[in-house]
């Protein structure tokens, strides 16, 4: 059967929705952007913090084969149960593809991103990649197409993706330095030749940045992905961030290593350590400065699908997609009202926040207040930028940071579900305990419900659950409560010693 063109945002606008988009936006980060750009990422749930609570993404994973090696790196298909970069259960050939995107696109309303992530190089398969982009841009044109690559083969492909108007390509960048590269490449595929070494870090950094380069000058939004690796990059982070931020990457994104031993990777087998939360939030900041840090990064699967921080792929594999009875038109209709809804209350949620900002101060917090100590808050939600998830449902919690100077986000803490569903929590105190590591240095956590059996333990271990604020707006809830602790002084010392096993 011939497949529909989806084009939910004709019918978007005439449902009322902003037919500018910039209402869409409601980051501080956003505010100082021309209109063009604003439209590109008011719904990219990659390029805004906002967007992620409201709108999905996908990955379709079409590209197997990659021309680098990376230290960090085993693409291992057939691993479900794995939440990480070059993991897929199911490789797909391009018509494969757009299906798919077509059906997701229909039963998931929020989806408005579709990504080529691997589970190689998407830019190492150029073929495979770019007939799925050429289907998709004619049968999805509402759908933003994004590609994620490793940058050696970029420079050769930039006329191609600025073709079929590809607004966002991620660059993983690691470092400007051949000598630190050389720690994390073993060997590059390069004119029809291994090369390793420091030679092969050499010829990989200067293409990545020929291509950042070329990128920019056509008006292509580029975010770069670096990982952090203790010992081996973390402080040079420092300087690639200003390097890319001087070619006009428009977002950097520091992600903590995996390196667990059962991924079978190099620095996972040797015993690399990964980052811990506090020394990734501190490299952030660091990188910084004035330029848009990315920090709600899930590090997802090559073939992901749904809200970032969830994975609905085994939903929509080709086997069950194959059995899927969809009425493309009606689903169509449902996606505009769907997108219709989502810009009219980010409309009021701006509206709203404009209106705090001039009654009271940046995101509720009087200006006129004395400098007082920062505090983390660790926040269940399902998504919608509020807080609607129980703690014992939480699978992973979003950490935010309360200071004098407003709310601003810091990242994400994943963990296991204490309970096991329903109102009734089984045995879960190994996973309470992996909760209570995970927590480490947050005061607050806030959840729409926090049972009797958890309460207790986080207590003691310096934590003040905190089920007050069902369903009100995170940021909000958020500078209530760090108003609520500067009132009663508690900010006035320093927080409680955490005891955590």
């Amino acid at each position: 059967m011939e497949l529909p063109v989806i084009n939910a945002s004709e019918a978007s606008a005439s449902e009322g929705g902003c037919a500018s988009h910039s209402c869409g936006s409601t980051d501080d980060q956003m505010g100082h952007l021309p209109e063009h750009i604003r439209q590109k990422v008011y719904n990219h749930p990659c390029y805004s913090e906002q967007a992620h609570h409201y709108f999905a993404r996908m990955h379709v994973a079409v590209a197997p084969a990659c021309n680098i090696q990376c230290n960090y790196c085993n693409r291992k298909y057939d691993c479900a149960n794995e939440s990480r970069p070059g993991v897929v259960s199911e490789l797909m050939k391009p018509d494969q593809a757009v299906k798919k995107v077509m059906a997701v696109a229909a039963t998931i309303p929020q989806m408005t991103v579709l990504g080529i992530a691997g589970p190689g190089d998407p830019l190492a398969n150029p073929e495979r990649t770019f007939q799925t982009f050429r289907e998709l841009s004619e049968k999805a044109p509402d759908i933003k197409l994004c590609v994620s690559t490793n940058g050696l083969s970029l420079p050769d492909c930039v006329e191609e993706l600025a073709k079929h108007n590809i607004d966002h390509v991620t660059i993983t960048i690691n470092c400007v330095d051949p000598d630190v590269g050389a720690k994390i490449y073993p060997w590059i595929f390069w004119q029809n030749r291994r090369i390793r070494g420091r030679e092969a870090a050499e010829i990989l950094i200067a293409q990545q940045q020929k291509g950042l380069e070329m990128l920019t000058a056509r008006g292509i939004l580029v975010k770069v992905n670096s990982v952090m690796i203790p010992g081996v990059n973390d402080e040079h982070l420092i300087e690639v961030s200003k390097v890319v931020k001087a070619k006009g990457a428009f977002l950097h994104n520091v992600m903590p290593l995996i390196a667990e031993p059962e991924h079978g990777t190099y620095y996972g087998l040797m015993g690399q350590a990964s980052p811990t939360a506090e020394e990734l939030q501190k490299l952030q900041d660091a990188c910084a400065g004035d330029m848009n840090m990315m920090r709600h990064c899930r590090q997802c699967r090559a073939d992901a699908v749904g809200l970032l921080g969830e994975d609905r792929g085994q939903e929509f594999t080709m086997d069950k997609i194959e059995d899927m009875e969809i009425d493309y038109a009606a689903a169509m209709v449902k996606r505009a009202e769907v997108h219709a809804e989502i810009e009219r209350e980010l409309a009021l949620k701006q509206q709203a926040h404009e209106a705090k900002v001039q009654l009271v101060g940046i995101d509720g917090l009087s200006k006129t207040k004395p400098a007082t100590r920062p505090v983390l808050m660790a926040v269940a939600t399902k998504g919608g930028g509020v807080i609607n998830e129980h703690f014992g449902h939480a699978r992973e919690f979003l950490v935010y940071e309360a200071s004098g100077s407003g709310v601003r986000f810091i990242g994400h803490r994943k963990t296991t579900p204490y309970c096991e569903g329903g109102d009734t929590c089984g045995d879960g105190e190994s996973a309470l305990d992996q909760t209570l590591r995970a927590l480490v240095g947050c005061e607050v956590v806030l959840a729409s419900k926090v049972g009797y059996e958890p309460w207790g333990p986080l207590e003691a271990a310096g934590i003040q659950p905190n089920g007050e604020h069902a369903m009100e707006v995170i940021e909000d809830a958020v500078a209530a409560v760090y108003e609520e602790m500067r009132v009663a002084g508690k900010l006035d010392a320093k927080p409680a010693q955490q005891k955590v096993a």
